[in-house]
Formats: structure tokens, C-alpha cells, sequence
């Protein structure tokens, strides 16, 4: 018994280390989750990738500059490059150039294309909205089950307190030729049971826990402590102001699913026309400048070297064109990326009309379990006053002796038994209220 008790004390008191004095309750667990999770930072990154892509698209609007320089020696016969003629002489030479282009009309494939783009961008940041919803939901559920688990602790050490109570008045009947000793030995064996459960419920509460601490990315050997709210006081919404059609109503306009989904179709509709754009021909307007130094060059009029700038000056030249580009035959590719993109589009629109019916089945499966799990709840809540008011009663026919060591056994573990199973319902009546809530765009709060 002693050794059971010794472990008992162990047990509690190394759970009791594990956890940190700061306290985290849930709308700092979410809000980190939010900031640190790697889903989240990777959806992050996609979005500031989506942003860079359509804003190097935004630069096709503004003509192209290419400056190029180069500088050395020729040998043999080559071309002179101030006076385009053959030469023999060894000569040191520079040129200069400077050339671009912009495209003054293409059947608005650049616009297009940049707008397609802006889209896709608005729904990667979109979707780290999405992730983020993911994360929190994920980051509530884990939470309630480790209030739950923690409440589960609580009756284990009630249920050791009250049969080592229990073991004490028996032992002194026993020792008193009142009891039999068989008495004293089932309810040590129901201790044994007791410590059993509160072992088991510790070690579930630390998975809940490291579960938890996996979502908000924080290292699963730093101590973490969860802050324990009343659970009677947590706000719950009217189940009649969460009406399945009256929530998806709203959930259609505010999930960032539904919002990727839109910003995506709106950009496969601009990409449509930007490879149909392609079809056509393109008119582009292009410039050169460009100088040339040669360290041999001479004035012929007086043989004079002509020196650098002045070379520089002399030798500027530019020009201007025109072009026109004309898609004649080019094995059916731009056919083929214009067809494609239509179809894409209609691949976006059976996507959006399936994620909008999938949210409508997941609010209504979401209320229909709510209601379950209300109804669980409130019968929970009779089971349990029963189940107490028999221990009660068994309690007083036992101090009396009208009542076996093992029939009063069989109802307190009856009565743990549904005060365990009341706080799950109880915490599946909270989640299930609360994802309504959330679907509703309350988002989360306890």
C-alpha cells in the first residue's frame, strides 16, 4: 500500500513539472498557432511567391532596357570599328550599346495576363487564411480534449481520495471485529483500479498536450501549461441561432475557401483571354543606341589621334523600328494552351460548385451532431444524478453494514464511470457548438 501510495504521489508529481507557470488559454494557443505553425508558413511563402510573379507581370508594361559594354585587343585582319573597313593593325577598341523594345499592342495578353496573376495572388493570400482556419480548429479541438483529460484527472484523485477515506474507516472496523477483512482487501484492489485510471488519464492528458503543442510548433520538451476556464462558463450560442441554412448562408461569403475558389475562377477567365490574345499578331516598337571607341583612330585631316570622348561623340548612332509578329504555324501550341485554359476554367467551376456543396453537407452534418451531442449531454446530466444519489444511498446502507464491500463498489465505479463519460459529452457539446460558430464566422472563443 505504501508503495502504491509513493507511486501515486510520483506520478502526480512529475505531470505537475511537465507543465509551465505561464498560462495558455485559447485565444493565445490560436494566435501562435496562427504565427508559427509550418502549414501556415508554408502557405505564407506560396503567397509571397503568387505576389512576386504578378508583380515582374506588372513590368511587361514598361519598355525593356539592355546596356552592354565591351572592351579589347584585335589581332590580324579584322573589322575597324570606327571606320567599318579591313585592318591589319593591332588595335584596343570599346563599344557601347544600348537597346530595348515594348510591345505597343498584343490583343491585351499582357494586361490580361497581369490581371490573371493579381488574381491568383489574392487567392494564395486567401489560402493562408484557410490554413490558418485549419490550424485553429484543429488547435480548439486538441484544447477542449486536454480540459477534458484534465477534468478526468481531477475525478481519478477524487475517486483515490474517497476509497483511501474508504480503506481508513474499514481498516479500523476490521481491526475492531466489525468487518471482515476480505472488506479491507477489495477496496485496496479498487484503489489499485483508482491509481490505474489516474495513471491512464495522465498519460492521455500528455498526448493531448503534445498533440497541441505539434500545432502551435513549440518544442515538445518545453514546459507548457493550458489555463483551465470553468467549463460551465464557457459561452455557448442559442443552438436556434445556428440554424444549418442561416449559417451556410453566411459561411458561403466568409470561409476563404469559397473566396480562393472565386478569386481562382476570375483568374483562369483572364487567362482565357490572354492565350487567346496569342492568336494574333503582335506590333512592338524597338530602339538601339550604341558608340565605338578605337584607340588607333586619327583625325585625317591633320593625323591627329582622336581622343576618347571625342570618338564617343562622333561615332553615336541610333535607331528605331517597328515590328510585327505574325503566328503562322507553331505545331498547334497556342491552339492547344487556349483550349486548355477554357477547360481549366470549367474544371474551377465544378471545383467551386463541389467545395460550396461540401460545405453545406459539413454545416448540416456539424448541426445534426450538435443536436446529438446536446441531447447526450442533457441525459448525461440525469445519468449522472442517478448514478450519485445510488452511491449516496449505498454509501449509508454500507456504513450500516446492509451493503457488501462489492455492491458499493460497482456503484461508485457506475458513477465514475458517467461522470467520465459526462465530461466528454459535455466538451463534444462545446466543439460541436462552437464549429457552427466558426462556420457562421464568429471564429473561436472560449
Amino acid at each position: 500500500m505504501k508503495k502504491l501510495l509513493a507511486l501515486l504521489t510520483l506520478t502526480i508529481a512529475v505531470a505537475a513539472f511537465a507543465q509551465d507557470s505561464s498560462n495558455w488559454d485559447l485565444r493565445k494557443c490560436v494566435d501562435y498557432a496562427v504565427k508559427n505553425n509550418i502549414s501556415v508558413k508554408q502557405a505564407a511563402v506560396q503567397a509571397r511567391i503568387a505576389a512576386i510573379q504578378a508583380k515582374q507581370l506588372e513590368l511587361y508594361k514598361y519598355p525593356s532596357a539592355i546596356f552592354s559594354t565591351n572592351f579589347g585587343p584585335q589581332f590580324g585582319r579584322s573589322i575597324d570599328p570606327t571606320t567599318n573597313t579591313y585592318t591589319n593593325t593591332e588595335l584596343f577598341s570599346q563599344n557601347y550599346g544600348l537597346q530595348g523594345g515594348i510591345q505597343v499592342y498584343n490583343w491585351g495578353r499582357i494586361k490580361n495576363g497581369l490581371a490573371a496573376s493579381q488574381f491568383n495572388a489574392q487567392a494564395a493570400f486567401t489560402d493562408i487564411e484557410k490554413a490558418a482556419n485549419d490550424v485553429s480548429l484543429n488547435v480548439a479541438l486538441y484544447y477542449l480534449q486536454v480540459l477534458a483529460s484534465n477534468e478526468s484527472i481531477n475525478i481519478s484523485r477524487f475517486q483515490i481520495q474517497q476509497t483511501l477515506a474508504r480503506i481508513g474507516d474499514t481498516k479500523k472496523k476490521v481491526d475492531a471485529g466489525s468487518l471482515p477483512e476480505l472488506n479491507l482487501m477489495e477496496l485496496q484492489a479498487q484503489l489499485a483500479l483508482d491509481s490505474t485510471s489516474l495513471i491512464t488519464n495522465i498519460t492521455s492528458f500528455d498526448q493531448n498536450i503534445l498533440a497541441l503543442k505539434g500545432l502551435l510548433n513549440i518544442d515538445a520538451s518545453k514546459p507548457f501549461n493550458v489555463e483551465t476556464p470553468p467549463v460551465e462558463k464557457i459561452p455557448v450560442e442559442n443552438l436556434a441561432d445556428l440554424m444549418p441554412e442561416t449559417v451556410f448562408l453566411l459561411a458561403i461569403n466568409n470561409q476563404p475557401t469559397q473566396k480562393s475558389n472565386d478569386l481562382k475562377i476570375k483568374a483562369a477567365e483572364k487567362n482565357v483571354l490572354a492565350n487567346k490574345a496569342q492568336l494574333y499578331p503582335t506590333i512592338s516598337a524597338n530602339y538601339s543606341l550604341g558608340s565605338t571607341y578605337n584607340n588607333k583612330a586619327v583625325n585625317f585631316s591633320n593625323g591627329n589621334k582622336i581622343q576618347y570622348f571625342d570618338q564617343i561623340n562622333q561615332n553615336f548612332r541610333q535607331s528605331l523600328g517597328i515590328g510585327l509578329q505574325v503566328p503562322i504555324f507553331n505545331n498547334g501550341q497556342i491552339r492547344s494552351n487556349y483550349e486548355q485554359s477554357k477547360e481549366n476554367v470549367k474544371m474551377l467551376l465544378l471545383q467551386k460548385e463541389l467545395a460550396d456543396q461540401t460545405l453545406k453537407n459539413n454545416i448540416y452534418t456539424a448541426y445534426t451532431n450538435a443536436v446529438a451531442a446536446m441531447q447526450k449531454f442533457y441525459a448525461g446530466k440525469k445519468q449522472v444524478e442517478t448514478a450519485a444519489k445510488v452511491y449516496e444511498f449505498s454509501v449509508k446502507r454500507y456504513d450500516v453494514g446492509l451493503l457488501g464491500t462489492l455492491d458499493l463498489l460497482i456503484n461508485q465505479n457506475n458513477l465514475d464511470r458517467v461522470r467520465v463519460q459526462q465530461i466528454s459529452n459535455q466538451y463534444d457539446f462545446i466543439f460541436r457548438m462552437k464549429l457552427l460558430e466558426f462556420y457562421k464566422g464568429q471564429g473561436l472563443k472560449l
